[in-house]
This record gives structure tokens, C-alpha cells and sequence, in this order.
């Protein structure tokens, strides 16, 4: 590949600055009106600061021109943010334009920018309009002439492999999440499809129990106010009564002679929410905690308990009541039963099967795109 030394002005030309107030721009009263971005001093999301409604007399770029942002101030000083990218222009403050300028070989040219500001000129050393136009910029070239071509075809290029590299670590990422969670393998046992077919056919014998002669149904040992804990990433769960994230919101740092006790059913009083909580947690307010009577109680039969449960308490209208231990404890749920007790073992081969027919197509689907990962990557 050919290189030519190029001066900023003689690759773009820049055009005059028009000096706009976001103090003073109207704002929205209708969402139908016409809006465009204001441009500023940001280095994220492309330079956009926000949305307003402008008039024709303020606006950069009016015919929508492929541009590049530069930020500068009244003083023509140019600020060392990231040049961006404007698919119209409107509100910006300094722009530079070509008309063989486009989304994909301005990322190389603003790459060559970059290099330039962030090698000649600092923070305390800023560079003048002037300054930078007259700046060398390195660009590719082809017989003698800015190679535009060649700067959209590396770009496309890096862009393809970037997308494949981020698609090979997502899908090796759900590849061990599969196989931690035991649901690699989607192909049903002999055991697994008779439960299935005796729950299709009728064949499963069945019982009414109430949950509180199955399960003890405990206040929290403290509840910590929403508005008060400190959220971080690190901790013991904290559960309260959203849908969400199994009852989660987060995790936080109390003392552990508060935690509820783990392998048990968080369930929320207002919303009649139940997950199953693995570890010993923390609760805000109104849930209760749903602790098996029975030591078999684990992970895969808490699943079919909780949908059992969610069924049986399906009547009830969000907010319109709520469920104290008595209620809980007296609400009939059905069961699968062997000598007139709940049958844990055909609870747990159940759920197996249903999670296995629930993640086939999940697999089948990583299966396909590892193998066409590994095609385009190995190229």
C-alpha cells in the first residue's frame, strides 16, 4: 500500500461556524414536531449533548452533507474531543465536509485526525483552526490520488472481523453457561418421556395439599427499607417483590445475622411473586419466606412447587390485597403423589424434561453458529 502526506484543508473543507445557544432553543411541546441533535462538547454517543427543535436559520450543514465534528470555541480553539461522525450536521459546531466523505472511510480519516491531535497538541497545548488545517494527515493513495476505495474495504474488513471475533466469544460464552447448567445435552431419557406422556395421557396420580402443611411460612428476620441499602455488585442477594432477575435487586452488605435461609421460596405478598433462592439472602418489605418441611426440597422441585403455587394464586388481582402467613399456609396447591405423598423424584425428572425441551432450540442454535464461527474466523 501507497502513502501520501495530506494537508487537513486540502482533504476536507471546513465550513463556517454559526454560534448557537442551547439555552436558548425551543423547546419541544409536540413529539411530531421536527427535531434534530445538538452537537457538543461530549465524547460519547457521537457528540450528541440532546434533541431540540432548531430553525433553519441555526443550523450547520442545512442540506445534510456527510460531515465530520470538530468542537472548537469563539476563539477558533480547537478542543481535543473525539472528532465524530454526522450523518446531517445540525447544531454542531465546527464541521468539515467532502462530498466523497461516507459512514465507512470517515473512520479512517477520522482515525488519521485523531493521530495528529493527540500527537501534536494537549490539553495545555491547543491547537488553532488554522493550526490543525494545516495539519499532515497520513492517508493511502493510488496513483497519486487519496486511495477512498481502499480505506472502505480495510474498514469493512476490520469491521467483519470484529463482528466475528464478538460473536465467537458470545456464543462460547452461552456454550458454558450450557454446559454448567447441565442443559448441553437436550435429548430425552426413557424416564424423562414417560413422565411426559403419563402428564399428557392423565396417567399421573394427583393430591391437594395445603402449603402450609408442606412448607413453614417465615417473616423475614429483618427488613432492610429499599431507600436506605447501599446496591453494589458484591454481597448477599437482596429480595424484594419484583418480577425481575429472580426476585433480585441487587446485592448488598449486612449483617449476615439477617440472612433468610437459603434452598427456599421468596414470596412477595403484594405480587404473589415466588423464586427460588438458592443462597441465604436479605428482603425489603412483604415477603415472606416459603422453607420446605421436607429435606428432598431442592433446586429442580422448587421449580415445579413454584408453578404450582403461581397457578393456584393465579385469581389474585396485583394490589388488591395482601397475603399474610395464614392465607399462604391454607392455599390448596396439586401435586403428583406415590403412596398418597408428594412424589419428588416425578417432579424433578418433569422439570428436567420440560428444561430440556425449552433449551433444544437454544442449542441447536449455538451448535450452528459455533461451527459457522469457527469457519469465518479460521479464514
Amino acid at each position: 500500500m501507497e502513502w501520501g502526506d495530506f494537508k487537513i484543508e486540502d482533504v476536507l473543507d471546513w465550513q463556517p461556524q454559526k454560534e448557537i445557544d442551547p439555552l436558548k432553543l425551543k423547546e419541544l411541546t409536540d413529539e411530531t414536531e421536527m427535531i434534530y441533535p445538538f452537537y457538543g462538547q461530549a465524547t460519547t454517543n457521537n457528540g450528541i449533548i440532546s434533541y431540540n427543535q432548531l430553525t433553519k436559520t441555526v443550523l450547520n450543514n442545512e442540506k445534510g452533507k456527510p460531515t465530520i465534528l470538530i468542537h472548537s470555541n469563539n476563539q477558533n480553539i480547537i478542543y481535543l474531543e473525539t472528532p465524530f461522525y454526522l450523518k446531517d450536521g445540525h447544531g454542531a459546531t465546527s464541521v468539515l465536509q467532502s462530498e466523497k466523505l461516507n459512514k465507512t472511510n470517515q473512520m479512517f480519516i477520522i482515525g488519521a485526525i485523531e493521530r495528529v491531535i493527540k500527537t501534536k497538541y494537549s490539553y495545555n497545548n491547543k491547537a488553532t483552526k488554522i493550526e490543525l488545517k494545516n495539519s499532515i494527515i497520513n492517508l493511502p493513495i493510488k496513483n497519486g490520488k487519496i486511495d477512498y476505495e481502499f480505506m472502505e474495504s480495510f474498514i469493512a474488513e476490520l469491521e467483519a472481523q470484529r463482528i466475528a471475533e464478538l460473536e465467537a466469544q458470545r456464543i462460547a460464552e452461552l456454550e458454558a453457561f450450557l454446559l454448567a447448567s447441565g442443559l448441553k445435552d437436550y435429548y430425552l431419557t426413557k424416564e424423562e418421556q414417560k413422565v411426559l406422556e403419563d402428564f399428557e395421557n392423565g396417567k399421573l396420580n394427583w393430591k391437594e395439599f395445603n402449603i402450609g402443611n408442606l412448607f413453614d411460612i417465615e417473616s423475614y428476620k429483618k427488613r432492610f427499607d429499599a431507600n436506605k441499602v447501599i446496591i453494589s455488585e458484591t454481597g448477599k442477594p437482596y429480595v424484594v417483590r419484583t418480577s425481575l432477575n429472580n426476585g433480585i435487586r441487587g446485592f448488598i452488605n449486612e449483617d449476615e445475622e439477617y440472612l433468610n435461609d437459603g434452598n427456599t421460596i421468596s414470596f412477595g405478598q403484594d405480587t404473589a411473586t415466588m423464586f427460588y433462592q438458592e443462597q441465604p439472602y436479605f428482603t425489603g418489605d412483604k415477603i415472606k419466606i416459603v422453607k420446605s418441611k421436607d429435606k428432598k426440597f431442592n433446586k429442580l422441585n422448587a421449580q415445579f412447587f413454584i408453578a404450582t403455587m403461581t397457578k393456584s394464586f393465579s385469581s389474585f388481582s396485583w394490589g388488591s390485597s395482601s397475603y399474610n402467613i395464614k392465607i399462604i399456609g391454607n392455599q390448596q396447591i396439586q401435586l403428583p403423589i406415590h403412596n398418597n405423598k408428594p412424589n419428588y423424584e416425578i417432579m424433578e425428572t418433569f422439570i428436567t424434561a420440560i428444561q430440556k425441551l425449552v433449551i433444544k432450540d437454544v442449542v441447536l442454535y449455538a451448535d450452528r453458529k459455533i461451527e459457522t464461527t469457527k469457519n469465518v474466523v479460521s479464514k
